[in-house]
């Protein structure tokens, strides 16, 4: 089998969090295509600890809903787990504050604009007008490989859904209400919500989508040894 290198390493660096989409359908046979791909992911001992929920259409609208009125009403973020760091520092730090600033900015939202800087967040319950809403979990019981394992198999959905000309956005913002989450896709409570996922057709006409990370030069994180002669 022939590979071609340029497209493998184009559908990794075109990969990026999009923040608006078109309502244009992605039919149901493409997104399981998609998770039957990614599930080529490795796991330790090939456990596979990765369990999908796909919402499409109705169950999509009510998904949203639920989710998008529990933001606005001010109900309390109940995180399942601690997503981020509880004490910030740098690099991280100001990597955080770039992004937030770079992305408010294209949204149109100013510095101290905390209405307008919510507004923007909210967008994330609604899945930023996706077709296609995934909700990912695992079970309580295995371990941080397995965590590990998840995020391949999370990479290769993003990667392959570019090859398909298609977009996405990784969200943790979807375990901050878990009680919806459980309540509308009857979750039992020995799973963890690890993050939901919106998948579709990028709406380039939106000014958020020219949002551009960097990364830092490999010679801030890489380290070569070689061996003594």
């Amino acid at each position: 089998m022939t590979i071609d290198p340029a497209a493998v390493d184009r559908a990794i660096t075109t990969r990026h969090s999009t923040r608006a989409f078109l309502p244009t359908p992605v039919p149901l046979p493409i997104v399981e295509h998609l998770l039957r791909v990614a599930s080529r992911a490795p796991s330790g001992s090939n456990i596979q600890p990765w369990r999908v929920h796909v919402l499409l259409g109705e169950a999509l609208a009510g998904f949203t809903r639920a989710m998008t009125t529990a933001f606005e009403a001010g109900m309390p973020e109940m995180p399942e787990y601690d997503y981020y760091p509880r004490e910030w520092r740098s690099p991280y730090i100001e990597r955080r504050r770039k992004i937030g600033w770079g992305l408010y900015s294209l949204a149109g939202v100013q510095k101290g604009d905390r209405a307008g800087a919510n507004r923007q967040r909210g967008r994330n319950y609604s899945f930023f007008g996706a077709p296609v809403g995934l909700i990912f979990t695992i079970d309580n019981d295995l371990g941080r490989g397995s965590w590990l394992d998840y995020g391949m198999f999370l990479q290769n959905i993003m990667v392959a859904a570019r090859g398909h000309g298609l977009d996405t956005c990784p969200q943790a913002a979807m375990m901050n209400y878990p009680a919806i989450v459980r309540s509308r896709l009857c979750l039992s409570d020995d799973v963890t919500i690890v993050c939901g996922m919106a998948l579709g057709h990028a709406d380039l006409s939106e000014p958020t989508g020219a949002l551009d990370t960097d990364r830092e030069d490999l010679s801030n994180f890489v380290t070569v040894h070689r061996d003594r002669t």
